[in-house]
């Protein structure tokens, strides 16, 4: 029962159920690559429908490299940091962070180089211990307003970093379920100097990890650092502008659900990271701090604003890529994402995201698990480009109105893959068959016949066309005789022409020529039909080469096998004509039974050539127009000018004697200019001559391993008859056959 079961659902519908499964297992696990085409899709939307940047009271000030032109590289003395501070909240700054660390003294404080400079005058060094401290400056200056100093974190254990000084608290509380465990961590924290830290309102840490691929996607709200719970620099700022209050931390049982900060919540992912929306980088976001410090900025332009602190300049190399495809200054992110807050336009990622990709990953596979294997493939494909059309525009839509992140690529990934699965399952199930008409077809007719008529069946029609084709027939000579030595065994006779007619037909398939039909012990074979073979008369004489080799190795087999059983067997010798010439070659016969086949005196001729290979001693017998085709890429010997029986015109025949490898030979050319002379004496009727030059074809033939006798006997009875009966004096040298 499970069997038909399974018969019944078919292996096709088994391996896409299969797959189905394997894909979902997949996208549950979601490895690199998987993650890195739904980053790319995410990044795709971004790409095609940036954020549209919007008046926020956020403001970047930038150390770029006009400014660095203008008070000398970095660092700065912080005396200068200090006054930067100063003027900022002079010119109306809410509140001010830095994404800058300033975790070492300054070299640049005059104390500092007195201190380290032992050789200066005594009177200098006095003077320059009595002059302010620099970092004790930029303390004071710090404390006087709302300034949040940035951190930073490492990943590993680093001895004497962080480890040696305490982390000073952020006020926060837990609201539901304690999802600490599912932050970052970091194992330290590199902070700024005890005198700043102490005079900051905050402490954020702008630590921002990428992703696999190097792109800076995501942003974490809050993280965990030796355990302690910390902001990122961005969500800090703004707890610093709202009153410094306590920020909660709310989670469930899945995680982080968001960040409440100045009683607002801040929905995250479940790591407690967000993703920030982005415009292209834009100026207006920026004043440069030299600016502000030589009083160039605009009265007004800092009024009311929440400021970062960073740098732009190309030296200082704070630049990270983006989902845009471009690289941004990092202080220019965390002015985005305090941006997105403040206007709620964070990209939203929602908890059920990964369900519902689950769910149309197995609606739109089973749909084509089901429907693949009853309707057509033109059908299937223009039905499943409409549904993972409508998938994926409905997920940017929802992107473009509601900024929910969907992704695109697995599900349609999915389907494609079970739609080639299916369609291949089909495929072969179909070239299984295909395959069954083949092999029941190809035992009557030829192979290439069989698979134009399995890829065009409107072909199994009665009609022909005109081509050019080299047509092959072969016999065995003897037969009679040879079957007679199988009269009380005719099981054998059978098994022996079924060897024989396979080493033939094996010899012309191989040169791509199509098998007529067999005529007992005959075979009629044509090349150029039904498919083109350019060649065609080079194939042919190929081909009955091989016949002649293969029939010469199979003899040889038999005659092995009898003496080891003390018998003998006659071998068989068989004869090849062939001709080149124009035909009608199509389906011929009744509308109830017909055979692909081949007709015209081309063909006709061919057959009586075969019939001559007996009267003139040679295995292969030519017409002139294949002769002519083929050139000098054969050895072969003009044998006379024929009147075939039944032919009026007469037909210079010739003997295919070898490869271009005989013809090349000096060998072969001895015999072509003996048998040159003998020809040109019998034409010009000097009897003797020719005789003489006989015994030069035979012994010519001899050092090629050729058996010219037969051929050469021929010759001399008729010579003899022509000796005795002279012809009359308009003699053309054509001989009549009289046998076919």
């Amino acid at each position: 029962m499970l069997t038909r079961f399974f018969r019944r659902i078919g292996a096709g519908r088994l391996l896409g159920i299969a797959l189905l499964g394997c894909l979902l297992v997949l996208r549950v696990a979601d490895p690199g690559p998987v993650q890195q085409l739904r980053h790319a899709a995410f990044d795709l939307y971004q790409q095609l429908h940036p954020r549209v940047q919007q008046q926020v009271p956020v403001t970047i000030i930038d150390i770029d490299d006009p400014s660095l032109e203008a008070f000398g590289q970095w660092p700065w003395p912080r005396s200068r940091v200090a006054e930067l501070v100063i003027r900022a909240f002079e010119a109306g700054a809410v509140a001010l962070a830095f994404d800058i660390i300033f975790a070492e003294p300054d070299r640049l404080s005059p104390p500092a180089i007195a201190r380290d400079n032992p050789d200066l005058p005594e009177d200098a060094r006095e003077r320059l211990s009595a002059l302010p401290d620099t970092d004790a400056a930029l303390a004071d200056a710090i404390s006087r307003t709302r300034v949040v100093v940035g951190q930073t974190s490492v990943r590993s254990t680093r001895a004497g970093l962080a480890k040696t000084r305490q982390i000073r608290q952020v006020p926060h509380a837990i609201l539901g379920e304690d999802a600490r465990a599912f932050l970052p961590r970091f194992p330290d924290l590199i902070q700024n100097l005890p005198e700043l830290e102490d005079a900051a309102a905050g402490r954020g840490v702008f630590s921002v990890r990428p992703d696999a691929d190097g792109i800076y996607r995501r942003v974490p709200m809050a993280m965990l650092v030796q355990d302690e719970l910390r902001l990122g620099l961005a969500p800090e700022l703004l707890r610093v502008a709202t009153g410094g209050n306590a920020f909660a931390l709310r989670g469930n049982a899945a995680g982080v659900d968001g960040v409440v900060l100045g009683g607002k919540l801040v929905r995250t992912a479940p790591d407690g990271s967000v993703w920030p929306y982005l415009t292209p980088s834009s100026p207006a976001r920026f004043v440069s701090a030299g600016a502000l410090l030589s009083g160039d900025v605009p009265t007004g332009r800092l009024a009311g604003q929440l400021v970062l602190t960073g740098t732009s300049a190309i030296g200082l190399e704070d630049y990270r890529p983006t989902a845009l495809g471009t690289s941004m200054a990092g202080v220019e992110i965390h002015a985005q994402l305090l941006e997105n807050i403040l206007t709620d336009t964070l990209l939203k990622r929602p908890n059920y995201a990964i369900a519902v990709e689950l769910f149309t990953v197995a609606v739109l596979s089973l749909l084509v698990i089901i429907l693949v294997p009853v309707i057509g493939a033109r059908l299937i494909i223009a039905f499943a480009a409409l549904l993972l059309a409508g998938y994926v525009g409905g997920v940017y839509y929802l992107f473009v109105d509601q900024r929910i992140l969907l992704d695109p690529t697995w599900p349609a990934l999915g389907t494609l893959m079970t739609l080639m699965l299916m369609s291949s399952a089909n495929y072969l199930r179909e070239e299984r068959q295909r395959q069954q008409i083949r092999g029941a077809f190809g035992q009557y007719v030829s192979p290439d016949l069989v698979e134009q008529l399995s890829e065009n069946p409107a072909a199994l029609t009665l009609g022909g066309e005109r081509r050019d084709l080299t047509i092959l027939f072969s016999d065995v000579r003897g037969f009679t005789t040879l079957s007679e030595g199988f009269k009380d065994d005719p099981a054998g006779l059978t098994a022996l022409m079924n060897s024989f007619l396979t080493v033939l037909s094996r010899a012309i398939l191989k040169e791509g020529g199509t098998i007529d039909k067999f005529m007992g012990d005959a075979v009629m074979a044509f090349w150029n039909a039904p498919l083109d073979t350019p060649d065609h008369p080079s194939a042919a004489c190929r081909a009955a080469l091989a016949m002649l080799a293969d029939v010469a190795d199979l003899n040889a087999r038999r005659a092995k096998d009898a003496a080891e059983k003390g018998e003998t067997s006659l071998p068989i010798n068989v004869g090849i004509g062939l001709n080149t010439g124009n035909c009608v070659v199509g389906n011929m016969g009744s509308e109830m039974r017909f055979d692909y086949s081949a007709l015209g005196d081309a063909v006709n001729l061919a057959s009586r050539l075969e019939g001559q290979s007996k009267t003139y001693g040679m295995g292969i017998i030519l017409g002139e127009t294949t002769a002519n085709a083929v050139g000098d890429s054969f050895a072969k010997l003009e044998l006379d000018l024929l009147r075939v029986k039944g032919k009026t015109q007469p037909e210079r025949v010739f003997g295919l004697l070898g490869d271009a490898a005989m013809r090349n030979s000096v060998e072969f050319a001895r015999l072509e200019h003996a048998n040159g002379a003998m020809r040109q004496a019998y034409t010009e009727q000097r009897w003797a001559d020719a005789t003489a030059a006989l015994n030069d074809v035979v012994n010519a033939g001899e050092a090629l391993g050729l058996d010219l006798t037969g051929y050469a006997e021929r010759y001399r009875a008729r010579i003899a008859d022509l000796t005795a009966s002279p012809p009359r004096l308009d003699w053309d040298g054509v001989h009549v056959a009289t046998e076919k």
